[in-house]
């Protein structure tokens, strides 16, 4: 009964069950990694809209949005701060 004791969650704030990760449980999350273990993702190869060279993306490019290679996302992210 007292593993059922509602009490704040965590992250959220949330009334529920005690965070199994600030507990050291596990649910389902990977220590220091984060997230569920949903093996290699699907690659697609892409052209980098600044650069023009090509490289790999982990979603399917439509094409309606720029695709930036892995330096020229870092230079675009690091522009805005």
């Amino acid at each position: 009964m007292a593993a059922q004791i509602m009490e704040r969650d965590c992250r959220s704030g949330f009334k529920t069950r005690p965070c199994m990760a600030q507990k050291g449980g596990s649910m389902g999350f990977q220590k220091g990694g984060g997230g569920f273990d949903r093996g290699p993702r699907e690659m697609h190869k892409a052209t980098c809209s600044d650069c023009k060279k090509e490289c790999e993306v982990p979603f399917k490019p439509t094409g309606d949005r720029p695709i930036y290679c892995r330096d020229c996302y870092s230079k675009r992210k690091n522009e805005g701060r």
